[in-house]
């Protein structure tokens, strides 16, 4: 499922043009996040993969405060294809 999503939004002629892109980025730091939940939910004690999550989170984070920040409409078009939940604002 996330394959398919991730293929329909980018098709393979920009995934080689935008690889530094911010929605490429945070594309694949969804699907390693995806990844690393459904692995998580096996193994509940492998310590080092919640470490590994959390970090990728925390860079995701920073990204789409960062594109937030730069385009907003960028952003939300973003966050609604991924269906993530937009960050808590403090």
């Amino acid at each position: 499922m996330v394959k398919n999503l991730f293929i329909s939004v980018i098709s393979q002629e920009e995934k080689k043009e935008n690889r530094g892109s911010v929605e490429f980025q945070v594309f694949s730091f969804t699907n390693k996040i995806r990844r690393l939940t459904s692995h998580l939910e096996l193994h509940r004690k492998d310590f080092l993969s919640q470490r590994g999550l959390r970090k990728i989170l925390g860079k995701r984070q920073r990204l789409l405060a960062y594109l937030s920040k730069k385009n907003g409409v960028r952003y939300k078009e973003l966050i609604s294809q991924l269906a993530i939940r937009e960050p808590k604002t403090r």
